[in-house]
């Protein structure tokens, strides 16, 4: 683990982004807790909604190929923020050269994906990580778009999601609000609902259903 770590954080891009990484100890942040519950979950299927340079995917894809059970990560973005997930035998070499050779890249939004046969025959999403738009709406539709496709212990990860602040993300001249804690917060009000913030990096925001799956 600790190797893939240190060839994970040779590209300095995976430190940014605000997930408490850290190179000096192999530190992943928030990261160790992705792994922790793909390990624990043992999904089929992770799905994650943007991402700068695939940090969330790559520690998905870890986890699920140390499951040794073939699960797959869908991983959603259209690519615009920049180029760099728009060549897709670049992508899949980028993903590859870091050991994930599990992540199928859909380059397209959530409403986009929605429309597809891939949408369609996803089967049940174990985790659904959720940091694309940053906008209170948008929140909304990536998470109702895989709500009813959750597995009874399933969980959606929001990420950006404990404070409300000003974006450069698509540069100086298209400065938007992050409000995703302003979705989180109506989540918050359900009881059918359990909601758990993280405060550390930019934050994250653990949804699960309150009811307790049976046991097998």
């Amino acid at each position: 683990m600790r190797e893939w770590i240190d060839t994970l954080f040779e590209t300095k891009n995976l430190l940014q982004m605000g997930h408490h990484q850290r190179a000096e100890d192999a530190n992943l942040g928030l990261g160790w807790l992705y792994y922790s519950l793909a390990r624990i979950l043992r999904p089929a299927r992770v799905v994650v909604i943007g991402s700068f340079r695939g940090f969330v995917p790559l520690v998905f894809g870890k986890a699920l190929a140390d499951n040794s059970e073939g699960g797959r990560v869908s991983f959603i973005d259209p690519s615009l923020v920049d180029d760099f997930w728009k060549d897709p035998s670049a992508v899949q070499k980028y993903f590859e050269g870091l050991g994930a050779s599990n992540i199928e890249h859909f380059q397209m939004t959530t409403q986009q994906f929605v429309m597809t046969e891939s949408y369609r025959s996803l089967g049940e999403v174990g985790l659904v990580f959720i940091d694309g738009y940053h906008s209170e709406e948008q929140a909304r539709f990536d998470y109702e778009a895989f709500q009813d496709r959750m597995s009874a212990e399933g969980i959606a990860l929001f990420h950006d999601s404990v404070r409300v602040r000003t974006s450069r993300m698509y540069g100086p001249d298209r400065l938007y609000e992050h409000r995703v804690k302003c979705f989180v917060d109506t989540l918050k009000s359900s009881s059918s609902l359990q909601v758990f913030d993280l405060p550390f990096g930019d934050g994250v925001t653990l949804v699960r259903r309150a009811e307790c799956p049976v046991a097998p």
